[in-house]
Order: structure tokens, then C-alpha cells, then sequence
């Protein structure tokens, strides 16, 4: 394959991500009022083993949104009663990010729509094709995450 087909492929395939990523959010403020990254903060900290919270940089790393951005989202967050800062009862310099009651009657809520959110969107694809695209986008991010074009980017010319 030439640099320049697989390039031209390369490009089109990030081209599709960023529309998507585009439409995803445009999507749901439309559909459910909100932030796509307000719905991955609700998420986030609506799963098993997050009930006393987590920090605010373990929350940054795991939706991989920056510092100012999730910073953001938390202020209207907490606005609307759906999470708390508190400080960590272990380093109380440190602030845990909390679902409040209110923020978990919320996103049991939404639940039906979020499923509904999903038919619609994915009526196209078949279960095999999800778990296909599931498992190449997870490919694709951890490559996304080592890629470093300090240290000696090569060429590949096959």
C-alpha cells in the first residue's frame, strides 16, 4: 500500500471520528439537555464503586477532557444539584467529586431515553458490528494515547 492511499484512508477515518464526536455532542444537548460531557460525568460517577466519589483528576483522565473543560461542567453541575465537591477524608487539600441524591434520581431518570438515545442511534448496526466497533475504537485510543511525534516518528512506506 502506498503512504499516500493509506494516508488518504487515515485521513477520511479521523475525519469521520471528528464529525461523529461533533454530531454525538450536538446530538445530545438537542435530544437530553445536556453536555455529552455532563451525561460522561453523570455516568462516570453513577458506576458501582463510586459512591464516596473520585478525585477531580481521576475523573479529567478517565472522560479525557481537560482541566478547565470538566472544571466547567462541574460548576453547572453542582449549580443544578447533581454533584458536590467535598474534600478527601484522606488528604483534605484534595476534593472528591460526588453524585449528590438529587444527581442520582436524575440520571435513574434518564435511563429510558439514554436507551432510546441508543436504538435510535444505532439501528443500523448489527450486535457483532457494536462489539467490532467497540473493540477497534479501544485499539485506536490506546495507540492514540502512546503517540508521540518527538521520539523518532518513522515512515512507513509497505
Amino acid at each position: 500500500m502506498k503512504v499516500t492511499e493509506s494516508g488518504g484512508v487515515s485521513n477520511r477515518l479521523f475525519f469521520r471520528l471528528f464529525q461523529t464526536g461533533n454530531i454525538l455532542q450536538r446530538q445530545v444537548q438537542n435530544e437530553m439537555g445536556m453536555s455529552a460531557v455532563q451525561w460522561a460525568v453523570l455516568g462516570a460517577l453513577s458506576r458501582e464503586g463510586f459512591e464516596a466519589g473520585t478525585s477531580f483528576n481521576q475523573l479529567k483522565g478517565y472522560l479525557f477532557v481537560s482541566r478547565q473543560n470538566l472544571d466547567g461542567v462541574l460548576k453547572r453541575m453542582e449549580r443544578d444539584g447533581h454533584v458536590l465537591r467535598i474534600p478527601d477524608p484522606e488528604d483534605r487539600r484534595a476534593r472528591l467529586v460526588v453524585l449528590t441524591d438529587a444527581g442520582r434520581e436524575y440520571w435513574d431518570q434518564l435511563q429510558g431515553t439514554i436507551a432510546e438515545f441508543y436504538r435510535q442511534a444505532l439501528q443500523g448496526v448489527s450486535f457483532d458490528d457494536e462489539v467490532s466497533l467497540l473493540h477497534l475504537l479501544k485499539k485506536l485510543q490506546h495507540d492514540l494515547i502512546n503517540v508521540s511525534l518527538t521520539e523518532g516518528a518513522t515512515e512507513t512506506n509497505d
